[in-house]
């Protein structure tokens, strides 16, 4: 032990790295144990929590580091996992991410971001880079998909979306409901979509086509619904509750009513979708249709991973399909629908 020590110090001396037999050695374990221990390897399960831990000790008072390269060839694995999104601010998209990593990082994985901006040609181009850089798994969010490899989905059940949240707004007495529907390139639009006119048919409620404003520009801007929200305004439509196809649109909806001189939710109520995190501290809070993102993330972190880990022993060629349900979060941006409020201002559109 003595000895070791004084390699450690050797180390810290002159800055050569210390190897796996060194650490075994000082601590006078076979430098297999070591290796399934500091490797992270399933079988490392069977080791006595006491001595994992005089393993992990040693390695950060020597500032032992495994050696990945090594560790790559003999798993044939890289562990990165490659990861697709549209776009990175707050949102949906962020919370997603923060699941994924959670699960990752725990797992010693570490993952590649990329953001496509809904364009196919980058969408394509990553594809080939992850292939490149020799990612051990995929994970694509909120991306358009038209490859024919089978592959796993972790779906909102959008049915059960639809009716709480129009449950909620019927309930508080609100016939004429402003909707504003998703940029037609957003693979959840339709499916969201035709899920709300599949149950508002079946309560009973009526959808004006002069109440719907589809969202064009590829941004994840406020300002989209903010802009939705004045046109809907300036045509004239009576509405006395709207539904943003998600919350940072419902932002910007809500401040393009208080500059036409309508309270929420005395006046209008507005309803949201997926709960970020900043729904929650808004002036009033937002009322909203939460999406369990992080939990989705997670999820989708878990399956990739027992897919790598089981490629070799069970091929896993079967695709799943796991239906997260969402879970209405009231808070003050909805009430009690009242006298239709007066909605002639004029007002610029920008």
């Amino acid at each position: 032990r003595k000895a070791a020590s004084n390699k450690g110090h050797r180390t810290k001396q002159t800055e050569q790295p210390l190897g796996l037999k060194d650490l075994a050695d000082y601590l006078g374990l076979a430098p297999a144990t070591v290796s399934l221990v500091m490797n992270g390897s399933s079988v490392a399960d069977t080791i006595a929590p006491e001595t994992k831990k005089l393993i992990f000790e040693a390695a950060r008072k020597f500032d032992y580091r495994p050696n990945f390269f090594a560790r790559c060839l003999r798993t044939r694995r890289s562990f990165t996992i490659g990861v697709m999104v549209p776009e990175v601010s707050e949102g949906y998209n962020v919370s997603v991410l923060s699941g994924i990593e959670d699960d990752l990082l725990q797992e010693g994985y570490f993952y590649f971001v990329a953001s496509h901006r809904f364009r196919p040609d980058l969408i394509e181009e990553y594809i080939q880079l992850f292939l490149h850089r020799s990612v051990d798994g995929l994970i694509v969010v909120c991306t358009p998909w038209h490859r024919t490899l089978p592959f796993h989905r972790i779906l909102l059940n959008h049915d059960s979306a639809a009716e709480v949240a129009l449950q909620h707004l019927m309930e508080l007495g609100h016939r004429k409901i402003a909707f504003i529907k998703g940029q037609a390139f957003v693979p959840d639009t339709e499916v969201r979509w035709s899920a709300i006119t599949k149950v508002a048919r079946q309560m009973g409620l009526s959808i004006s086509p002069k109440l719907v404003k589809q969202i064009e520009e590829n941004s994840p801007s406020p300002h989209l619904g903010y802009k939705a929200t004045q046109e809907l305004l300036v045509s004239g439509a009576q509405f006395t509750a709207l539904f943003a196809f998600n919350d940072i649109c419902a932002m910007g909806a809500i401040r393009a009513l208080h500059e036409f001189g309508l309270r929420v939710p005395e006046d209008v109520s507005v309803l949201g979708f997926d709960d970020v995190e900043s729904a929650a501290y808004q002036i009033r809070g937002l009322t909203t249709v939460q999406q369990p993102l992080r939990d989705m993330g997670k999820t989708a972190a878990q399956m990739i991973l027992r897919r790598v880990l089981r490629r070799k022993e069970e091929p896993d060629t079967t695709p799943a399909q796991i239906l997260f349900e969402p879970r209405l979060v009231i808070r003050d941006t909805t009430a009690v629908a009242r006298r239709q409020p007066k909605m002639s201002k004029t007002l610029a559109v920008v």
